[in-house]
């Protein structure tokens, strides 16, 4: 019996451990994205990223190799959310275009997200200046969509399941692009790109990406007056699910802000 008691403990504390790491990886991560977005990539500290969540240099490097290292985490975190979010609203949606036009007002919602944008940014400019990472992180960063977002963005748009790989890539970099120049002018200048423009060219980039086959069934289906009715409830219902998330993303933001 004493045996046994002294085999459970050991385990009991790895398990501790294993918890308490996920918590501090999770702080620093939250930490970074301040810093990052108020200092900047290029001239954000370790120390200073160390220091706001209340951990130690070498905790820092427990969890995380480098600057960099600790960037493609934040953009991990942020795919793996999106698409944990997106997958419910699109889910129930039972046409193309309905789930287009779900995934635009998501992705006009986001660009209103003035942290994650600088972050992107910065992230960017930072590899452009340093020629000899670039390709290391650019092909990290595309490994990782290849991993998550492509996989993901076949299930919610099967309409997109026969295209090859590469090719799902090259759009999901086109979309990812496009709505970067979007949301960079947007926040630059918003009574000149409000969010309605926004959407709309998102709308159009989306829709190039679709089949030609698929998108004109779309179009002719769409001309059921019914069918249109039935469609506009639905997004209305999921105007309000997209608006929820975005809500509830901001709240929990603001409250990792707060020092």
């Amino acid at each position: 019996m004493g045996d046994a008691k002294r085999a459970v403990e050991p385990e009991k504390g790895q398990l501790h451990r294993q918890r308490r790491g996920i918590v501090t990886r999770g702080e620093l991560v939250r930490s970074a994205r301040h810093i990052f977005a108020r200092d900047g990539f290029e001239h954000a500290r370790i120390e200073d990223i160390a220091l706001r969540a209340r951990k130690t240099r070498g905790a820092f490097y427990d969890n995380f190799k480098d600057k960099d290292d600790v960037f493609l985490a934040i953009f991990e975190e942020d795919m793996a959310r999106d698409l944990t979010e997106l997958g419910p609203l699109l889910l129930g949606l039972p046409t193309i275009g309905e789930r287009i036009e779900a995934l635009v007002k998501y992705l006009a919602h986001l660009s209103e997200d003035l942290e994650r944008m600088l972050l992107n940014v910065e992230f960017k400019l930072y590899a452009i200046r340093h020629p000899h990472k670039r390709k290391r992180l650019a092909d990290l960063l595309r490994e990782m969509r290849f991993r998550t977002a492509i996989p993901e963005i076949s299930r919610l748009l099967p309409q997109l399941d026969g295209k090859p790989a590469s090719t799902k890539l090259s759009d999901c970099l086109a979309i990812c692009s496009v709505m970067d120049g979007l949301a960079l002018n947007h926040l630059f200048d918003p009574d000149g790109l409000d969010e309605q423009a926004v959407g709309r060219y998102l709308r159009l980039c989306l829709e190039e990406t679709i089949p030609e086959d698929v998108y004109s069934s779309r179009r002719t289906a769409s001309g059921s007056t019914r069918v249109a009715r039935s469609a506009g409830t639905r997004l209305a219902t999921n105007d309000t699910k997209i608006s929820s998330v975005v809500t509830a993303r901001k709240v929990t933001r603001s409250r990792e802000l707060t020092p």
